[in-house]
């Protein structure tokens, strides 16, 4: 942790580490509470939890004396005091940072034990189903034992499985499942078909992850629709562009025609003029979109393409990240670029942001291995203090200085070196690369140094398990995208547990951890440092970097090449100095970049947020009879010569629900209609957030009225009989065949300099 950081934590965490010392005492007094917890049965166990209140300090210290002792008998885990405090801390409404291996996953189902039993509804959120339904099953024992009912969704849960889990007091979910319920009920026509209940608490696990790495990911609901890319004359002239006729910005996030460029796209297209009015909302747009897929988005960094589709790769994780697609037309762009069939696109119908979904908790608490470095992050946009919770173990990982160079060619040749030297002695080696196709440069190096190793990627995802338990092998070279940083164990002398085979790499010197770069935030980078020195094991780390990496090159203007004094092209201190430089300023860059863009999803939030209060009303009430009855007199008492009221009533509810969802969906389609165009109000010294929430609130204010407009033209025409609303008569069609996805790039993840070229709207 760089002076900066630790500075930013003396000043932001001073009173929360006040608060930790009453936890501490708190623990101590808890162990006057254990003979007591001991001598219950388990009949008794869940009687004398309940019976606690833990706004007591007395009672806190005797459930936490049950938890010890709770862990012991139905999990053989004897909880760390660490845990415990890491619990308590979860308790007050913190995000904990615990280091790697000191058992989060209990601490956490003891925070959410400690809620249940104050009445609360916990969600505990996950980073993907496999850690939600592996948790809940591990920890589901000790939530019996407590008397606690725990649940837990999956992608293929059923309906009635989804409300059954969130019927319990504990349910484990990930945060696209759980994302994707909130946007399901917005299909739902009865009441009895909710899934999703009213937000309470949400336990959040690699908080980090999920609250600011993903915080802007749109979960998106659509009706599917055929996916086309317009005029193939576009894509077909942009694809044969030559450097000379576009550039892209230093920062490699927005790309734009030369004048050369549009005169020959221009010219190709039959001689119009791009910015004519006739073109700039349409052709334009698409010869943007084109830029983007074939100049920006690289395959094996951006993306794979496997089994005849392209996957998305998650930058933070390393991983294909499943369910993700890009804006439809970039998503279709980068098919035909790369020769496939386009997948289809969709009308949305709702959608909502990771941010927005976690807001709706009244209280949020989280954990994960590296927070410190999010603190800023959790306090702004959450609330959220962070407190960080000591190792069970001291660390004893050696974490060397960096070792940085003037050239890519002169580090990778370091790497190369150093893992040749350190493989000869058998020390287990885990070499973090940024993407695909790094990972498989980096391979064939080691290869031709005569270094053997494996390569853990997106290309292999499915062997991650595989590969990860024989990572700390004796002899064993790793070579990883992001995806071995986090959620996974890799274990000292492999995955036999053999004692001897462990013993003998401890004295190796445990794990080395080599990066090949820093990121573009210092939390990725210590997520990759603690696969070494787990639970006091020891271990060590280093980072090569060169000033030609893209963290230097897109933040530091360096007046001249960098040249080195020294043969191998190291740059010593004054390297580390740049690296370290350029990454404070991408982390400001992406602090200011999640405040600019939250600002711009806020409004749409908030307004998503009165159309499901409306929403709800008309499914649960009846207010949308009492409405028509009142404006369409005449025409319920002439239906209610022959039909009942209850049907009646029924008919209503579906024409007004059909309508407020109609109308929903059209502004969200106007929505993006602005997005696409906003930021050339900054042309006119505008400022393009205030025009943004302008004109979507006109908008948004004529939708209520609007929807009970066509409702009760509906309701004057439709044929309503004893059997209920003919809903094709009235050309009242829902789609049939509804998806949901996230959106990998969010409109305006460029801040400001989104509004410097027309594509920028696409990241």
């Amino acid at each position: 942790m760089g002076k900066f950081s630790n500075a930013m934590w003396r000043m932001l965490g001073a009173q929360t580490s006040r608060n930790q010392s009453k936890s501490v005492e708190l623990i101590e007094a808890s162990a006057d509470h254990d003979e007591w917890a001991a001598g219950l049965s388990d009949a008794e166990f869940a009687e004398a939890a309940g019976d606690l209140d833990l706004l007591d300090e007395g009672d806190r210290a005797k459930f936490l004396a049950l938890a010890r002792e709770g862990g012991t008998r139905a999990l053989e885990m004897t909880p760390f005091d660490v845990q415990l405090q890491g619990a308590l801390r979860m308790l007050e409404g913190d995000v904990v940072e615990m280091a790697t291996g000191e058992g989060k996953t209990l601490a956490g189902a003891i925070a959410a034990i400690g809620y249940a039993l104050s009445g609360h509804s916990v969600h505990v959120i996950s980073v993907n189903d496999y850690l939600a339904v592996r948790d809940a099953k591990w920890m589901a024992p000790l939530y019996e034992l407590f008397g606690v009912s725990v649940g837990s969704i999956a992608e293929d849960s059923t309906r009635t499985g989804r409300q059954e889990a969130y019927g319990g007091q504990v349910t484990y979910g990930s945060v696209n499942e759980i994302g994707f319920d909130v946007l399901r009920d917005q299909l739902a026509v009865s009441a009895d078909e909710l899934v999703a209940p009213v937000p309470d608490v949400a336990i959040v696990d690699e908080a980090d992850s999920v609250l600011v790495d993903e915080a802007l990911v749109p979960l998106i609901l659509a009706g599917s629709t055929p996916a086309s890319i317009g005029n193939k004359a576009i894509y077909d002239v942009v694809s044969r562009l030559k450097k000379k006729h576009y550039e892209v910005d230093s920062d490699g996030r927005n790309v734009a025609l030369t004048d050369e460029g549009a005169g020959l796209v221009e010219a190709t297209l039959g001689g119009i003029n791009l910015y004519d009015d006739e073109h700039v909302g349409s052709t334009l747009v698409h010869v943007n979109v084109a830029l983007y897929a074939y100049y920006l988005l690289e395959r094996d960094v951006h993306y794979i393409v496997r089994d005849g589709g392209v996957h998305l790769i998650n930058a933070s994780r390393g991983r294909v990240a499943r369910l993700q697609r890009w804006p439809d037309g970039v998503q279709a762009a980068v098919e035909y670029k790369e020769g496939l069939a386009l997948t289809e696109a969709g009308e949305v119908i709702d959608t909502i942001t990771v941010q927005a979904l976690i807001g709706r908790y009244p209280r949020v608490a989280g954990m994960t291995g590296t927070a410190i470095a999010a603190g800023e992050q959790f306090r702004q946009f959450y609330g959220l203090a962070v407190s960080q919770i000591p190792p069970n173990t001291p660390n004893i990982r050696d974490d060397e200085p960096d070792r940085v160079y003037d050239t890519k060619a002169n580090k990778v040749e370091a790497v190369v070196d150093y893992v040749a030297t350190v493989h000869e002695t058998g020390q287990p080696i885990l070499i973090g690369t940024h993407d695909v196709a790094q990972s498989e440069e980096l391979a064939y190096f080691l290869d031709k140094a005569g270094v053997s190793a494996v390569v853990l990627n997106a290309k292999n995802d499915a062997e991650e398990a595989a590969i990860i338990a024989e990572a700390g092998r004796k002899g064993a070279v790793t070579v990883s995208t992001q995806m071995a940083g986090r959620g996974t164990d890799i274990r000292l002398g492999g995955s036999s547990g053999d004692d001897e085979a462990r013993e003998e790499v401890l004295e190796l010197g445990g794990l080395c951890v080599v990066g090949t770069g820093r990121y573009d935030t210092e939390r990725l980078d210590n997520q990759l440092r603690g696969r070494a020195g787990r639970q006091g094991d020891p271990g060590r780390s280093v980072f090569f970097s060169s000033l030609e990496d893209p963290l230097v090159v897109k933040n530091m203007s360096l007046k001249r090449d960098p040249q080195s004094t020294e043969a191998d092209g190291s740059m010593g201190a004054k390297g580390i100095e740049t690296v370290e430089q350029a990454q404070r300023i991408a982390e400001a860059a992406m602090l200011t970049q999640h405040s600019n863009t939250w600002n711009f999803n806020k409004r749409v939030n908030e307004q998503r947020e009165a159309i499901v209060r409306r929403r709800m009303d008309i499914l649960k009430t009846e207010v949308a009879a009492d409405e028509l009855r009142d404006l369409e007199a005449e025409r319920w008492t002439e239906l209610a010569e022959t039909v009942d009221d209850e049907v009646i009533a029924e008919a209503v509810r579906q024409i007004m629900l059909f309508h407020l969802d109609r109308g929903w969906a059209d502004h969200l389609a106007y929505v993006a209609d602005v997005q696409a165009s906003i930021h050339l109000r900054a042309l006119g010294d505008q400022s393009p957030l205030e025009e943004f929430n302008k004109l979507i609130f006109a908008e948004f204010t004529k939708i209520v009225d609007e929807a009970r407009e066509a409702a009760r033209e509906t309701f004057r025409t439709a044929t309503i009989t004893q059997d209920g609303l003919d809903m094709d008569d009235a050309d009242m069609h829902r789609s049939t065949m509804t998806w949901t996805y996230l959106v990998h790039e969010n409109q305006f993840s460029s801040g400001s300099q989104a509004l410097q070229g027309i594509v920028g709207i696409f990241r």
